[in-house]
């Protein structure tokens, strides 16, 4: 039985069956051996593997309905199925639907004047923002849960990783540059082999070391296994949409992955060492450190591989941090060699066992006995006479990748008996022969296997990596992907809804040179893009299309924790001065609770769309949390000074980018009188119980309870500040910071 004939009774079994009975089955049909799977026609013609096609533009009767091609491929389809697309959505939801789409902001106020709206169009208006730095801020957003990015561990000690943020750093800066996305996972996978004269590069290999990592785990085999596995699933799953974690363990029982693919694909990063000192030089440069380097060592052998045997056992014997003697002899044998006598292998294991203890060279003197101590000094007198040939040390940077020197480890399948090594290669549906491998420049101590992958994957021809990018992109901005299973191209997930425009998509992405920011304007500046929510279901599109699967309208979203932080960030003004929420530290075990509660991924594993929920604990944190609740006292402080008219305005304003109509404005006034009244019943003067503000005086302005400075220079009393009255202004905006209207973009 083929993988997808599986599936399929799978299915049927699920859907048709009690739940006992369908595990039978599901049992019957994957007790197969693992011998007896092979690629059939069926596995061969699944959709994701086949060529990217570039089909033509569908031909429709639209009335003038499309904007670019992507609105024909939309258009054809719903006119198949006999449904007309919505009518389009007013330009202030669409400006603010954009810039959300973009930035991650609210419309600047710019935007909201009569004259701008009047002088600048959709299109210049959408340019404009992608050339905005706020861009590549919102766009890193996505990439990060990507590549379960933090700034710390993960595990129960979930220590701090204190040059993450550089990789995070060098994400938005790449968007904003619209640096092509081929050359961006090119550095990313192998950023030291192509190009390590380039810092940007060397920092993109951090992508490599964003794994979770136990500091005192002394299995370090068993880890350093762990850390190999993630790296090879999160790729397949970040760059390809496939989900090879099933074929660590046998051949995948539905998509066309074998066991022996997942140890093919593991064989690209078997060399993988983590750096704290990498080399930032170009090639000229690393090769003539590289023949000054080993002319020394050549020279020095002995005298360095003495001085080891002498303090090493020492250092070892006194080593702090979780020491040297609860690893299991065979870990303190790697350790204990010199690294001229280590396998690669061992290098590696080591290595990481050596972080979890320090050697403490300058306590040596103290524990070496007086004869070893008198050879010490003479050996290292001769090792200073060669300081004339050692070169001098190049610039180095930490937290990145590269290999473990020219030669791999090898690679085994678990629980092989012949132990046959694995050599690197693709997935054997796509190309069943051995990836071949062609070895970087000697300078480099690399093996040139991540840069093979690295060009496979963006290869024009394969089949997968185009797709997957712009099926991202389009989940972005319309709630749903093509693909709704984003990191599942598998027949395991959803089919394309519309496999025309995806391929037509993907053959554009390609021809405009890999270019995201092309990509999402196609996007943005569609009819279908630009279609308003406000559709109502009726029975027929209840029948055809309940999930609005064709775009007969525009989907509505809830904003992100990030997005609800930075607007309200942005309505107090204190944006700039307190900072995005992308800046703030991610700590996997503890996050920021106003994104953790709006549902931000705990960035242990990769992460293609987050789950959204509805919970008490939203609306709390946005009315009685005391970050919201300073944020809402700085905006009735910077509007003490108006009328209520004008504070309902320049609140609306603020937070849903547009005036409040007649209606909203009287009962806002009425909202902030009825408030004053209940509060009046309070003890007169109270002073506020949850925060104390100092207050601007005349010779400048106050500074809040975090210590910054107020963000105007209004003069505001103690007494105005706790009347009934600004107390019902500040009630009015914890108001609408929790409305709907405020945390959603339709």
């Amino acid at each position: 039985m083929s993988r997808a004939s599986m599936a399929s009774v799978c299915s049927a079994a699920g859907k048709l069956l009690t739940p006992a009975i369908a595990v039978i089955i599901v049992s019957m049909a994957s007790s197969s051996s693992v011998g007896e799977w092979s690629s059939t026609r069926e596995d061969r013609a699944w959709w994701a593997y086949q060529p990217i096609d570039d089909p033509p533009l569908p031909n429709v009767d639209d009335n003038g309905w499309c904007r670019n091609e992507i609105d024909c491929f939309i258009y054809a389809r719903l006119a198949q199925a006999g449904i007309r697309p919505a009518p389009p959505a007013d330009p202030r939801r669409l400006r603010r639907r954009v810039c959300f789409a973009v930035t991650g902001l609210p419309p600047d106020e710019s935007l909201l004047t009569a004259e701008h709206q009047a002088s600048q169009s959709y299109e210049r208006i959408v340019d404009a923002l992608l050339d905005d730095p706020a861009y590549g801020e919102n766009q890193a957003r996505f990439w990060l849960d990507l590549v379960r990015y933090a700034d710390s561990d993960g595990y129960k000690a979930d220590h701090a990783r204190p040059d993450a943020h550089l990789y995070r750093d060098y994400v938005i800066r790449s968007f904003n540059n619209d640096k092509p996305y081929d050359r961006f996972a090119l550095e990313q996978l192998a950023g030291d082999e192509v190009d390590p004269g380039n810092r940007d590069a060397l920092i993109a290999t951090m992508y490599l070391r964003h794994g979770i990592y136990e500091y005192n785990q002394r299995d370090v085999e068993l880890q350093w296994q762990q850390i190999l596995n993630d790296i090879t699933e999160t790729t397949a799953d970040v760059f390809l949409a496939q989900g090879l974690k099933c074929a660590r363990c046998h051949d995948h029982k539905f998509d066309s992955l074998l066991q022996r693919d997942f140890f093919r694909f593991r064989a690209f990063f078997s060399a993988y060492q983590p750096r704290e000192n990498m080399p930032v030089a170009d090639l000229a440069a690393r090769t003539a450190y590289f023949k000054k380097l080993r002319d020394w060592e050549e020279a020095t052998a002995d005298i360095r591989r003495r001085l080891h045997e002498i303090e090493n056992p020492v250092l070892l014997r006194h080593a702090a941090g979780e020491g040297f003697d609860k690893f299991v002899g065979e870990i303190r044998s790697m350790i204990s060699k010199h690294r001229s006598e280590r396998t690669p292998y061992e290098h590696q294991i080591a290595s990481l066992a050596s972080r979890q203890f320090e050697l403490q060279y300058d306590k040596l003197s103290e524990w070496l006995d007086p004869r070893a101590a008198a050879e010490q000094q003479r050996l290292k007198a001769r090792l200073a006479e060669f300081e004339k040939v050692k070169p001098a040390p190049l610039p180095t940077l930490g937290f990145v990748a590269s290999d473990v020197g020219p030669v791999a480890p090898p690679t085994f399948i678990p629980d092989d008996p012949r132990r046959t090594p694995v050599a690197p290669g693709f997935f054997t549906i796509l190309d069943p022969e051995p990836a071949r491998i062609i070895p970087p420049p000697a300078a480099l101590q690399s093996t040139g296997r991540r840069t093979v992958l690295a060009r496979w994957i963006v290869n024009p021809a394969n089949p997968l990596t185009a797709r997957v990018i712009v099926n991202r992109l389009w989940q972005q901005h319309f709630g749903r992907g093509l693909v709704e299973t984003t990191n599942d191209f598998g027949q395991l997930g959803e089919p394309p809804s519309h496999p025309e425009l995806l391929d037509w998509l993907a053959s554009r992405f390609m021809e405009d040179g890999w270019g995201l920011k092309k990509l999402h304007r196609r996007i943005l500046t569609s009819a279908t893009y630009r279609q308003t929510t406000v559709r109502p279901i009726d029975a027929r599109l209840a029948t055809l299309d309940p999930d609005n699967h064709l775009l007969w309208r525009m989907n509505p979203r809830r904003l992100s924790g990030e997005e609800i932080h930075d607007a309200i960030l942005s309505a107090s003004e204190e944006l700039k001065e307190k900072g995005r929420a992308i800046y703030q530290t991610v700590r996997r075990n503890h996050r920021p609770p106003l994104l953790a509660a709006f549902d931000m991924p705990d960035r242990i594993r990769s992460c293609g769309k987050r789950y959204q929920t509805t919970t008490p604990s939203q609306a709390l944190l946005l009315t009685n949390g005391s970050w919201a609740y300073q944020r809402a006292r700085t905006i009735a402080r910077r509007l003490a000074a108006t009328g209520d008219n004008q504070f309902v305005q320049s609140t609306y304003r603020a937070f849903f980018s547009r005036d409040a109509d007649r209606i909203e404005l009287a009962m806002a006034r009425e909202f902030i009188a009825a408030y004053a009244s209940i509060t009046e019943m309070d003890a007169e003067g109270s002073k506020d119980p949850v925060v104390d503000v100092k207050f601007a005086t005349a010779n400048g302005p106050g500074r809040d309870s975090t210590g910054h400075a107020n963000p105007v220079n209004v003069v505001v009393d103690q007494k105005t500040f706790n009347s009934p009255q600004h107390k019902g202004r500040i009630a009015l905006i914890h108001t609408l910071m929790n409305s709907n209207e405020m945390i959603h973009v339709d």
